[in-house]
């Protein structure tokens, strides 16, 4: 069989299978490399020495790193066990390809001192201000990712009893559809409060039913110009992802925010960081972050340097002995 034919015919049981065109042109492209790799050798009689070159040596050698190495082996043995199953191989020599192994590197975290400088940019004075403030707080407060927060309406913001008090928590849905309730941290309930109460807030047209009830799109727009002005209301007024992106490259770039620093998921890893350092649970960190598996909620550990040295110069063995700088460090 030719190489077209074996990679367009597997490429149509994708694609009936429900893969997504992306990735069927990724494939494509890894087979254009494997045909590439074989010069001129037809990929059904390639063996499995051959392919672990390919895979791993060749690949790499031509800059593609371990992790991105993973769709290149998935791909390839796909292909083969089809090929294997309508007759057009053998065995598949690609069975025994094993994925690499690969560090997970540690996400980049908005610095403590980087919040507080964003926390202090928007102008409270005016509508739009506060209402980036309140933005700004929730991801920063309550670890929500943008997609969760844009889609907040009002009824999402309830009244909790938390012992004797009355605070604000907030109902976000995110990922998969799952929801949970999060509590707001008092210095976002009181922007909060503030944003609900404005009179701004009070001449938009908010109004969309959810589950057949009434509510209020929470974040709004400052104007949607795709949309003409008497069909500016409901989901029309709703703030977008792009927005929350853009509102934070321009604070962030206004008081000197690092790039790597100035992204949404930045935020959410500095709370989970945060509750890693004062050692909050792995259990209650996945509850607050919506993670399904602890090994993502882990990852945190790793970054709670500040508990780590605490352990360090506490715990340590030089912290047990004395040292020729010991009184030194007692004295300074």
């Amino acid at each position: 069989m030719t190489d077209s034919g074996l990679v367009e015919g597997y490429l149509a049981f994708l694609a009936s299978n429900g893969r997504r065109p992306r990735t069927l042109e990724a494939y494509r492209m890894v087979f254009a490399r494997l045909a590439e790799f074989l010069v001129g050798r037809p990929m059904a009689q390639a063996d499995a020495g051959e392919l672990e070159a390919f895979c791993g040596l060749w690949l790499h050698k031509r800059g593609v790193v371990a992790r991105s190495r993973k769709p290149y082996i998935s791909a390839v043995r796909g292909l083969y066990a089809w090929a294997e199953k309508r007759g057009h191989v053998g065995s598949s020599p690609a069975a025994d390809i094993r994925q690499p192994r690969a560090g997970k590197p540690l996400p980049e975290a908005l610095s403590l001192a980087n919040a507080e400088r964003l926390m202090w940019a928007p102008d409270l004075n005016t509508f739009m201000g506060l209402r980036d403030a309140v933005i700004l707080a929730l991801l920063i407060g309550c670890g929500l990712r943008v997609s969760g927060l844009c889609a907040l309406n009002e009824g999402d913001i309830r009244n909790g009893q938390i012992g004797d008090k009355v605070r604000l928590v907030v109902r976000v849905t995110e990922k998969g559809g799952k929801t949970r309730i999060v509590p707001v941290p008092r210095e976002a309930e009181a922007l909060l409060r503030l944003y609900l109460d404005h009179d701004g807030l009070r001449e938009v047209d908010r109004e969309v039913e959810v589950a057949g009830q009434p509510d209020k799109v929470l974040f709004v727009n400052a104007r949607n110009t795709h949309v003409p002005e008497h069909e500016y209301r409901g989901e029309a007024v709703r703030l977008t992802r792009q927005s929350v992106w853009r509102l934070i490259q321009r604070y962030g770039e206004q008081v000197g925010v690092p790039r790597a620093e100035r992204h949404p998921h930045a935020f959410r890893h500095l709370y989970g960081t945060e509750l890693a350092e004062d050692e909050v649970s792995t259990t209650m960190r996945g509850e607050l972050l919506g993670h399904v598996d602890p090994k993502t909620t882990a990852i945190y550990d790793s970054m709670s340097m500040r508990r780590k040295t605490r352990i360090v110069d506490e715990s340590g063995p030089l912290a047990k002995i004395k040292t020729p700088v010991s009184e030194l460090l007692k004295r300074l």
